[in-house]
């Protein structure tokens, strides 16, 4: 303080340091009425017979003092006088009444209660508050007048320290440190002015006594890892070896870019060769009629439409690489007058590597020559459609070595975005490492398909330059490449 009055106290956590005014108050018996009370009017006894007690203005409430509940139950969430604690705020600041022994329940019994399917609404209502164990101590200071010591209204909080049931210590305010000095100020006659400090005296913990934490840290770690274990269990569905199920968590994001509103896409999976899928699962979807919001001068239609597809690929020649399944789409709109429009084909082939994979792809639509077609379009709806989505890659019904468009008109329009999460489950990817050495099948050569997508596209390019260079040579005229003709 300003005018030279200094203390120092070293407080050990939940310890009681009483008051002037908690010394008058226990001193006298009559006044003592819970059996804490009364404990402490012995304790206050003790340190009158002793001397009396060593501390002048700085003391502690405790956990199990009137005053930290009286205290927490009058924090207000807001500044206005005419506050009305809501449902939450109470309970939330009712946080001692959450300290209450629970019974320990048997693993068996837990097992079976993991999920509450009709809960009441008492059980609600006591279970929506965070039940987190929490001790609380405040350190207080009295800065009454020099020789007035022991007024309630001279009592001021210099330290609040809570400890919850995770072992988080939250010191309020925090610890001096480099920092200067806290200030209090008091609206009195004389205006004074307290600094204070508040510093960590603990003492450092030896390398042995951390080392035993540390032990019994991983031993608790290592239990409730068993428990976890035990609670979800080891009975899972494993596919036959040399099969691979492939889980697909996909959701049509958005469409964007098209020339007409209230778009809905249509879409369905197309399984190749040795793939297949359960048979209760549907392979095709239609999306909700959505209407577009303008964004960043771009039309876009907000789908967050979710599908999940399973498959299963079991593998036949294991000199052989799988293709891929792939999704086709379309996008059409739908006006007021109940005339659709087909917007864009496109496809997108299933990613090959497990994960998060976000994708935009680009589409197209027939057109044709001419106003006529535009206006009838315009007007009466209707566009030149696909008999066949999978003509947007290769034909299902194509058999030949060489696929024509010549004459086939298209033009871009908008592209639609897809989110997918992709999941694979195989036993090639529980065999040890000297078995994937060995190279003994397609799945351990690719390390479970997450490599893939690489492989086929070397070997993709590889195809594609040999073809060009056999179409080179069968151009040539026939003394070019003969071995005879050496002029050259």
């Amino acid at each position: 303080p300003v005018r030279g009055e200094q203390e120092e106290a070293e407080v050990a956590w939940q310890e009681k340091l009483f008051s002037q005014f908690e010394v008058d108050l226990y001193l006298n018996e009559s006044a003592c009425q819970t059996p804490l009370d009364r404990q402490y009017h012995e304790e206050v006894c003790k340190l009158e017979k002793a001397g009396g007690r060593k501390n002048h203005r700085i003391f502690t409430y405790t956990d199990h003092d009137r005053f930290t509940n009286l205290e927490e139950l009058c924090q207000k969430v807001t500044d206005s006088d005419h506050e009305v604690p809501s449902y939450l705020v109470e309970r939330m600041a009712n946080v001692r009444r959450r300290r209450q022994d629970r019974r320990p329940i048997e693993a068996s019994s837990l097992k079976s209660k993991i999920i509450t399917w009709e809960p009441s609404e008492e059980f609600i209502k006591n279970n929506h508050v965070i039940n987190t164990p929490v001790q609380t101590m405040y350190i207080m200071g009295d800065l009454g007048p020099y020789g007035k010591l022991g007024h309630r209204e001279y009592e001021h909080v210099l330290c609040t320290i809570k400890v919850d049931g995770n072992g988080v210590i939250t010191v309020k305010p925090d610890f001096t440190g480099t920092k200067g000095p806290y200030r209090i100020e008091l609206d009195g006659e004389k205006r004074e002015v307290w600094e204070y400090t508040i510093e960590n005296a603990s003492a450092q913990v030896q390398p042995e006594e951390e080392e035993r934490e540390q032990r019994m840290f991983r031993d608790l770690y290592s239990r409730h890892r068993d428990y976890l274990n035990g609670l979800v269990g080891s009975e899972f569905e494993m596919p036959l070896p040399g099969t691979l199920r492939l889980f697909v968590n996909g959701e049509i994001v958005s469409a964007q870019g098209y020339e007409y509103d209230n778009l809905y896409v249509h879409f369905f999976l197309e399984l190749p060769n040795q793939w297949s899928g359960p048979p209760f699962q549907q392979l095709s979807g239609v999306t909700q009629t959505c209407a577009t919001k303008t964004v960043c001068w771009d039309k876009v239609a907000h789908f967050c439409y979710p599908f999940t597809l399973e498959m299963f690929y079991t593998q036949e020649d294991e000199d052989s690489l799988p293709e891929w399944p792939v999704l086709y789409f379309e996008v059409l709109s739908l006006d007021f007058w109940q005339r659709y429009r087909v917007e864009g084909y496109g496809s997108v082939v299933l990613p090959t590597s497990p994960g998060v994979h976000v994708l935009t792809i680009p589409t197209w639509r027939p057109v044709e020559l001419g106003t006529v077609a535009e206006m009838r379009r315009f007007f009466i709806g209707g566009s030149p459609e696909l008999e066949d989505l999978t003509y947007v890659r290769i034909p299902s019904t194509f058999k030949g070595k060489r696929l024509s468009r010549l004459g086939f008109r298209t033009e871009t329009t908008g592209s639609v975005t897809f989110r997918l999460y992709c999941l694979q489950q195989s036993k090639a990817f529980l065999e040890s490492s000297a078995l994937r050495q060995r190279m003994q099948s397609v799945l351990d050569r690719l390390g479970g398909f997450t490599q893939q997508s690489s492989v086929y596209n070397v070997l993709e390019a590889f195809q594609r330059a040999r073809r060009r260079m056999q179409e080179a040579r069968e151009s040539l005229p026939e003394d070019l490449i003969s071995p005879s003709a050496t002029s050259m």
